[in-house]
């Protein structure tokens, strides 16, 4: 008894590593469904094949596909199966070994919904994905189970307070959402996204985030140049959109009158300058664009932030959030988020899905005298090779006083069954060599100077 549990859609990659899977695929007709699923049946039964099992195809958009390989074994999208088909393809795997036959058939199974896996990892996205490792210091998840209009499921193998270190996969969670149609499913896990905050490691959340938000990916034209093709740049984070702007103004408005209450100190003002500078996008901007805010109370407490020169006003209702907790809930105009934020020294981080910004809410008088501010100037690191990612140093074949050409390789990183080859970018001569093979270095550090 073989049955196909129909399939999953996994063409969004880095690397050839799969990064956010889903079942079913928007690509596949009723027609090809079947064929591909009988000739998994087929092979399955051609080499008497016991256990679950997984069978890759590889398609083209006009859904021609071909076979590609056979692992016999669950996959870590297993769980998008479990969720659309309600079979708990562990389980059977045991009932399997045990020689019990299958208790169901093909004719049994039918596709309920729609599920998104997003692989949550421990690596840097804008670092071009290299990985990361650390202590994973804090570690929030969004709450499992029944949210109303959508599903969550979080296969998880760390915890708080785990070291993620630089010798293993760094996969930390598989994070699913499930709903009754794949629209449903993507605004599901973008809200579970929102509910996932990690510190002490770099994390793609960003990244997955904005793919969510992606007009793209939710048209369903996607493929294995996914992230190729709407990053070709590498991944920067986005721009904030009409309403993460507003959460953004919002969320530093609400903070800014807590703490104040909170210290004990309110100043009573009820007219703010809010600089929202957003990091991504210009790293070494000013400022950043000023707007206006008159803050009020409703008859319900809710806070009303009138946004000056706009003619509107943005409704903040039942805020979770007190000084030192690094997440933001709360409800703008009727509709829930949850912001990631930090003090910094003169104002806020927030993090509003793939949108991140320093926040300062500041007296018209005080915002005046920023717009004075000179920009940034970024350090000259022309002269430096710099490792990318902590790891172990494999090799620097260099020495001082070498004449190195451009595109030679000065040093050779290795973490997470990773090795990444730095070469340098400029013909030049060496100055100096800071690390030897098997030396452990971090991110930024300077591994090779030139004169």
């Amino acid at each position: 008894n073989v049955v196909s549990l129909f399939e999953r859609e996994c063409s969004i990659q880095r690397r050839n590593q799969k990064v956010i899977e889903e079942a079913p695929s928007r690509l596949l007709d009723e027609a090809t469904r079947k064929a591909m699923g009988a000739q998994a049946v087929a092979l399955a039964k051609a080499v008497n094949y016991d256990s679950a099992g997984t069978v890759e195809f590889v398609a083209d958009q006009n859904r021609n596909f071909w076979f590609l390989e056979m692992n016999t074994r669950l996959q870590v999208e297993h769980p998008v199966t479990e969720l659309i088909t309600g079979v708990d393809l562990v389980e059977q795997m045991i009932r399997s070994a045990w020689g019990e036959r299958l208790a169901f058939e093909q004719k049994d199974l039918a596709i309920n919904g729609w599920a998104i896996e997003s692989r949550v990892y421990a690596e840097d996205p804008y670092r071009g994905f290299l990985p990361s490792i650390g202590r994973l210091v804090r570690y929030d998840t969004a709450e499992e189970g029944d949210q109303g209009d959508y599903t969550v499921r979080n296969d998880s193998g760390v915890r708080e307070g785990d070291e993620i270190s630089m010798f293993y996969d760094p996969m930390i969670a598989k994070l699913c959402a499930w709903g009754p149609t794949r629209d449903a499913a993507i605004d599901g896990m973008a809200r579970a996204l929102e509910d996932t905050h990690l510190q002490g490691v770099g994390h793609n959340v960003p990244f997955l985030a904005a793919v969510m938000d992606q007009p793209r990916f939710r048209s369903g034209q996607i493929s294995t140049s996914y992230i190729k093709d709407e990053f070709p740049d590498g991944f920067h984070g986005l721009a904030p959109d009409r309403r993460q702007t507003d959460i953004l103004i919002a969320t530093a408005a609400a903070m800014n009158e807590i703490a104040a209450e909170v210290s004990g100190d309110p100043s009573g003002r009820t007219d703010w300058i809010v600089l929202v500078s957003v990091e991504d996008a210009a790293p070494h901007a000013g400022p950043g664009d000023a707007h206006g805010v008159s803050l009020s109370y409703d008859d319900d407490e809710a806070l009303t932030l009138d946004l000056v020169g706009e003619d509107r006003a943005l409704q903040l209702s039942d805020i979770d959030w007190r000084p030192g907790l690094a997440q933001f809930r709360a409800v703008l105009d009727g509709v829930p988020f949850t912001a990631e934020v930090a003090r910094v020294a003169d104002g806020w981080r927030i993090r509003t899905r793939a949108a991140r910004a320093r926040v300062r809410v500041l007296s018209p008088a005080v915002a005046a005298l920023y717009a004075r501010l000179p920009d940034k100037v970024a350090a000259d690191t022309s002269k430096l090779i710099q490792s990318p990612m902590p790891g172990l140093v494999v090799a620097i074949p260099v020495t001082v006083g070498q004449e190195v050409k451009t595109g030679e390789t000065v040093a050779i990183i290795e973490a997470m069954k990773m090795q990444n080859i730095l070469k340098a970018e400029r013909d030049g001569v060496v100055k100096a060599v800071s690390a030897a093979a098997g030396d452990p270095v971090a991110a930024d550090d300077v591994l090779v100077e030139f004169e």
